[in-house]
């Protein structure tokens, strides 16, 4: 393929797409732990707050 039909395909030289998805798949595991972290710390934070200021 020479460089205008290369033109004629990608007028606006856009780069080549990626490919979908990775080989690894999403690690929703772990993102669910620091999550359930997260909110165990706001809860401990509301609990000793309002523990200390009444």
């Amino acid at each position: 393929m020479n460089e205008q039909e290369k033109n004629a395909d990608n007028p606006m030289q856009h780069p080549e797409e990626q490919p979908a998805g990775s080989d690894d798949g999403p690690h929703f595991g772990k993102l669910l732990i620091v999550l359930i972290f997260a909110v165990m710390l706001v809860g401990l934070i509301t609990f000793g707050s309002e523990a200390y200021f009444s």
